[in-house]
């Protein structure tokens, strides 16, 4: 048996030494089990392998190499880190021999330098990454890849073969399902918001109608920028008509803007960003973070170009009051609809079903957190952190259980906190003409979505300690079992 219940094909497999484990083991092993390591867990160092390479051989090196990096594109691409990235590509190398590496990964590219001694040239390889991906199942996939390789003699070829597969695999349910998710998101989100029957199914619609309009756009090669003012554009125009139609739902119309502006929100690379500017990868950081800006300036510009419009033709811009937010008010309701939110993130990135649950719990934990530190008197940045960090440490133990990497779950669970209320009064504010409390409404926005990207990669940096304390020990090469 493998000890990877996951792993796949012919080989030995590398097991650990049995023997006495210490007294505090026990107690860790509900949490960390060797055959349920995900991403977040660091990979100090690859076990010596027990069939390297022929370093002198170019062709092997430049295989190795090639499949180094194209797990690293998988994973920079779904939003990973540098350091998460560069341990990944660092690790497949190290595997098959090559042990003196040095990897550069910035915003849209990887690179890796091989040392193979005195005697032989040093090899390279590198790898532009020319498109940004929410596919979680590939990324999963990737994952189990790598603990396969981590586990397993796998020769190279054998490798690429299965990375070539897994890359051009079909998603694991239709586009329409996709669509269906986003557009949950966006009904969630305006129920936890407050909003009722008739908002939410409005939300709904309006957002499957932005999802299939940008879809269509980004075929026709659209930038992103433009797309992002079009949805935000289409994001406003229900609730524009509903405020010019009754002045009952002029207040409420406004949390339709807000569910798609969270809509829109998500998704963007803000927690690799900021993550990237902790960990000291200032100009991947500044990348990742000016495209965020970029992306969310044209939501604003849409939604500002729609209100601005609906002004000049009398119709009255749907206003929302100060005191209208997040609160514990229908409890219950708010905890569901915050789960739901984020298994429709889930859905809506392709995740796999085994995810979902754990998306939900990390939804609902989440939401939980948030409005509790908000009901005792924490500010909504502080309220934030505190709940994004409660997801990154619970995200990584619930993703080693339901075996998909971290990322996943935080991203889902942060996903129903995400800053769309205040994005829109600040928008409202410096259309009336209320510069100083537009602008500080806009930048409490910001330290809300920077709180929440610290606050999981805190909580991911919890979960990695733990983990590093109770993980099995290394790999012993020369201790076998043959399948």
């Amino acid at each position: 048996m493998s000890a990877d219940p996951l792993a796949e094909g012919d080989g030995a497999t590398v097991m650990e030494r049995p023997g006495p484990r210490p007294r505090w083991w026990r107690l860790r092993r509900p949490f960390v089990l060797p055959s349920q390591r995900a991403t977040a867990d660091n990979i100090v160092a690859a076990p010596t392998p027990l069939q390297p390479i022929d370093l002198a051989d170019d062709a092997e090196v430049a295989q190795v190499l090639d499949l180094a990096v194209r797990v690293g594109e998988v994973v920079l691409a779904a939003g990973t880190g540098v350091g998460d990235t560069t341990a990944q590509v660092r690790f497949i190398a190290s595997t098959y021999g090559l042990n003196n590496c040095d990897i550069d990964v910035t915003f849209d590219a990887i690179r890796i330098w091989a040392d193979r001694g005195t005697r032989l040239p040093p090899a390279s390889d590198m790898r532009v990454v020319k498109y940004r991906s929410l596919d979680f199942t590939r990324l999963a996939a990737v994952d189990r890849l790598t603990r396969r390789i981590r586990s397993q003699i796998v020769p190279v070829d054998q490798a690429h073969a299965a990375l070539d597969e897994l890359i051009s695999s079909r998603h694991p349910y239709p586009r329409w399902v996709s669509t269906a998710g986003w557009s949950l998101l966006a009904a969630a989100i305006a129920v936890l918001l407050g909003g009722g029957v008739m908002l939410a199914a409005i939300s709904f619609a309006t957002t499957a109608v932005i999802d299939v309009v940008n879809r269509a756009l980004h075929q026709l090669g659209l930038p992103l920028f433009f797309q992002h003012m079009i949805g935000g554009v289409i994001a406003a125009a229900p609730a524009i008509a509903l405020a010019a139609f009754s002045d009952h739902w002029r207040a409420d119309a406004a949390l339709i803007v807000a569910a798609g502006i969270t809509v829109l929100l998500s998704g963007l690379q803000l927690v690799g960003s900021v993550q990237d500017a902790i960990t000291g990868a200032p100009i991947t950081a500044a990348a990742r973070m000016l495209e965020v800006v970029m992306m969310t300036a044209g939501i604003v510009a849409g939604i500002g170009l729609a209100l601005r419009i609906s002004t000049m033709m009398g119709i009255a811009v749907p206003e929302i009051a100060a005191s209208a937010g997040r609160d514990i008010e229908n409890l219950p309701i708010k905890l569901i609809a915050g789960a739901v939110a984020a298994i429709a993130f889930a859905m809506a990135c392709y995740a796999e079903r085994r995810a979902l649950v754990a998306a939900g719990l990390s939804g609902a934990g989440g939401t939980m957190a948030y409005l509790g530190a908000q009901y005792i008197g924490f500010g909504p940045v502080v309220a934030a952190g505190l709940a994004a960090t409660l997801i990154g440490l619970a995200g990584g133990l619930m993703a080693r259980r339901a075996l998909t990497p971290p990322l996943v779950v935080a991203a889902a669970g942060i996903t129903p906190l995400l800053p769309g209320l205040k994005v829109y009064r600040g928008l409202y504010a410096l259309l009336d003409d209320e510069t100083v409390l537009g602008f500080g409404q806009i930048l409490g926005a910001f330290g809300v979505g920077c709180a929440l990207a610290a606050g999981v990669i805190l909580g991911e940096w919890f979960d990695r300690l733990l983990s590093r304390r109770g993980a099995p020990r290394d790999f012993d090469p020369t201790y076998t079992s043959d399948r």
